[in-house]
């Protein structure tokens, strides 16, 4: 994949954004676990990823959290299937902790489904932890895995 350009997301990008999310999950019904609130709220911690062309090839949409003051939330992240493995996920996050290190966070979190193997992969090689394992976080049988980083 070519340069990728990482800005803050705007209330405009999320047609592009959720136009893009089922197809890039193999057609499962993700929309509805991204509600346009984060690119109207959460500007200043979610992120879109062009390519030179002006292209959508990923997002990372996140936020302060309101009740611990040192700590941060990563909601949703998506990166297109094209560009997965280019480093594009990598730098959105980076964008992300540097954000929020700088409203003095040192904690970010997120949570995952137990049996998405890749995302772990890849929240593992970010130093990301294993918190627990909470079963019927989501309600009854949507176990979760809560992950931490601890910012240095």
């Amino acid at each position: 994949m070519s340069a990728v350009t990482v800005r803050h997301a705007k209330p405009s990008d999320y047609g592009r954004v959720i136009g893009r999310v089922n197809v890039w999950w193999g057609g499962r019904d993700m929309a509805p676990t991204l509600p346009k609130l984060f690119f109207l709220h959460f500007e200043g911690t979610s992120f879109v990823a062009e390519d030179v062309a002006g292209d959508l090839v990923g997002f990372l949409c996140g936020f302060l959290s309101q009740a611990a003051d040192d700590e941060a939330y990563i909601h949703f992240v998506g990166v297109t299937p094209d560009g997965r493995g280019e480093g594009v996920g990598r730098t959105l996050y980076e964008h992300f902790f540097e954000e929020v290190r700088a409203h003095g966070r040192t904690v970010v979190r997120c949570v995952m489904s137990p049996s998405n193997e890749d995302s772990r992969g890849f929240h593992e090689a970010l130093g990301f932890e294993v918190d627990r394992v909470v079963s019927d976080y989501d309600g009854p049988g949507e176990d979760r895995v809560l992950l931490v980083k601890r910012l240095s």
